[in-house]
């Protein structure tokens, strides 16, 4: 498993459209830990008990009117004790903005500090969706990623079975490429594995005998995307006579990443068998079974009713 050390605080403001009012601060090396963010409540008021120091720090309105309606010398001292807690940073929200004093101690103590225009609630729910989604829980396997509409296939196999061509083929056919060769999945909860590529592989696929080619240069910007839930898993195989295949699919089997459950369906591979309309068809399958229906029950169902007439 890959142990993510840190976000750096720049692409977070990046991200999140935030203005940097002390650039005089060097940010290089400077990263984020935890997904977690605090709203300094009680630790304005002197409590700093439990206090989660690690954590992005957001001033809200609440915060700012309490620090205001403060004398400036409380309020200094509020707001030194604060900052000189080793936070990380400090976003300040619904169009607050410290004072000077307030930014020269920002300063003293190394505090990258920030601002935006948007409110206290959008800014924490993007700043935990994404920090939850970056310092995720990480592994990469050896498999190819497509999106089929809108469910996100992760078709593995033995190097050489044709995972590449399957892609290639559901590209043609319209759907998207996420990654080939190497799947990087991230658990951002304990529903969700999400799958990209790595930077360097990005939009590439590897066919043999003919090299590397850019689907996005290719089949233009629809053709790929950037991330996509991982909903199920297609595992192909050679074809062998002597082993029995599930032909009606009432048991679901399933394979597990980072602690999490995928439905996963077998594929014996041979001579003649279009693997992408097969992908196609169990990925519309799978979507009519989280809606409710499943085609195996329902068939399962007329037999038993067939029979029960007959007696």
């Amino acid at each position: 498993m890959k142990v993510v050390k840190g976000v750096e605080i720049t692409i977070l403001a990046e991200t999140v459209g935030l203005k940097n009012l002390t650039p005089e601060i060097d940010l290089t090396g400077a990263l984020i830990k935890t997904a977690e963010i605090n709203r300094p409540a009680l630790q304005l008021t002197g409590f700093l008990e439990h206090f989660e120091n690690e954590r992005v720090q957001i001033i809200g309105y609440v915060e700012f009117s309490y620090l205001m309606q403060l004398s400036d010398e409380e309020r200094l001292a509020t707001y030194e004790r604060f900052v000189s807690s080793k936070i990380p940073c400090v976003i300040f929200c619904t169009k607050t903005a410290p004072t000077e004093e307030m930014l020269k101690l920002a300063l003293k103590y190394q505090v990258p500090t920030f601002i935006t225009d948007r409110t206290t609630s959008s800014v924490m729910a993007e700043t935990i969706r994404w920090l939850g989604v970056q310092l995720a829980p990480c592994i990469s396997i050896h498999g190819v990623l497509v999106d089929v509409y809108g469910e996100g296939v992760l078709i593995t196999g033995e190097s050489g079975i044709g995972k590449s061509e399957a892609a290639l083929e559901l590209i043609k056919r319209g759907h998207r490429l996420v990654s080939d060769d190497v799947v990087e999945l991230r658990k951002v909860s304990d529903a969700t594995i999400v799958g990209s590529a790595p930077d360097i592989t990005r939009h590439f696929i590897e066919l043999r005998g003919i090299g590397i080619i850019d689907v996005k240069t290719l089949f233009g910007v629809e053709s790929v995307k950037d991330t996509q839930s991982v909903d199920l898993v297609i595992k192909l195989e050679e074809w062998d006579k002597d082993k029995e295949y599930d032909r009606l699919g009432l048991n679901s089997e399933y394979t597990e990443y980072l602690g999490n459950k995928i439905v996963c369906h077998s594929l014996p591979i041979r001579p003649g068998r279009n693997l992408a309309i097969i992908v196609e068809a169990a990925a519309v399958n799978h979507r009519q079974k989280k809606m409710g229906y499943n085609a195996a029950e329902e068939l399962y169902n007329r037999v038993q009713a067939s029979i029960t007439k007959k007696k």
